[in-house]
């Protein structure tokens, strides 16, 4: 099973798949812990991490790593080792949540112009060459031919700085950022035949399809706390990759019907729905070894207007 990688907080852990501790956790104090003033032992994280099958050892060895990669403090009290996330860790999960539970909310706005850069390279330069295509497809772009690539989004700084970052003081690089409003921009030979949006339906339809049983058990009330914790994160994690994968283009460039509301209102109404039942799963789970935790855990919900942040407390 994968699991999501909530936040891409300070020096967070590279985004792979598979069972992977550190994000875990990153997952579970990130969603669940809204306060640095939250002290917790160790026991409790291995107690919350053994829920999805981590093993004691490699459940504090991810708190150790957070606490390197400085999401997670330590606060000691006499012989034992108390843990709080940070606040600049907090401050950054609020803006990651915001990103994925906003995303596909709102059309987006668009002029008719794309983005355009085009760039060429000598032969001898394939490591900047493939570092770039990465860099591009990280900002949204997507390959229109070999050097062209093209993206609707309006601001060209990203991109500029992206290319002065990485060509500068190349020998034969010369690159070109322009806007520019094509012909038959919908049609087979168009600049949206650029993206792969074909597949990107099969995803969305596919997510409906394997979280149907889900849906259909939260609705009946047949999902209980014990299952909530993760299935709850393992939505997340299925959700996330489309805020990645997703180009967000225009409602003019995309084929009808976009399955896109349906998947983000599946996830939407299963993710609220789950949050109360997730949050009591985990102070179960933890106060054994920290009696404080029903004060200290919440769960994050979307916030009616999506241009708000999520809301967050103590519940």
């Amino acid at each position: 099973m994968e699991r999501h990688a909530a936040g891409d907080e300070v020096d967070a852990p590279r985004v792979q798949s598979g069972p992977n501790p550190q994000h875990l956790l990153t997952t579970v104090l990130g969603e669940y812990l809204d306060s640095a003033d939250a002290e917790l032992p160790s026991a409790a994280v291995v107690a919350a991490l053994h829920e999805f099958g981590i093993s004691p050892g490699s459940a504090r060895a991810a708190l150790s790593r957070l606490v390197r990669r400085g999401l997670v403090a330590v606060r000691r009290e006499g012989r034992t080792p108390l843990y709080h996330v940070t606040a600049s860790a907090i401050a950054r999960h609020r803006s990651t949540m915001h990103r994925f539970l906003a995303f596909g909310a709102v059309p987006r706005t668009w002029d008719g112009e794309w983005l355009v850069v085009s760039y060429s390279l000598p032969e001898s330069r394939q490591a900047q060459r493939h570092a770039l295509r990465k860099v591009l497809g990280g900002l949204g772009f997507a390959r229109l031919y070999d050097s062209v690539w093209i993206n609707p989004d309006p601001d060209p700084d990203p991109v500029r700085a992206a290319l002065d970052g990485l060509l500068a003081g190349v020998p034969g690089a010369r690159w070109s950022v322009m806007h520019s409003r094509f012909e038959g921009a919908t049609g087979p030979g168009g600049p949206a035949a650029a993206y792969d949006l074909a597949s990107l339906a099969s995803a969305y339809r596919a997510f409906v399809a394997e979280h149907a049983a889900l849906l259909a058990a939260v609705r009946a009330g047949a999902v209980g706390p014990a299952h909530a914790l993760v299935a709850r994160a393992t939505l997340m994690d299925a959700w996330r990759r489309f805020s990645v994968v997703d180009p967000d283009l225009p409602d003019e460039l995309l084929p009808t019907p976009w399955p896109r509301a349906e998947a983000r209102a599946t996830f939407l109404e299963v993710h609220s729905a789950l949050g109360p039942l997730a949050q009591e799963r985990l102070v179960e789970l933890m106060s054994p070894s920290w009696p404080q935790a029903a004060a200290w855990v919440t769960h994050y919900v979307a916030a009616e207007d999506p241009s708000a942040p999520p809301l967050g407390g103590r519940r």
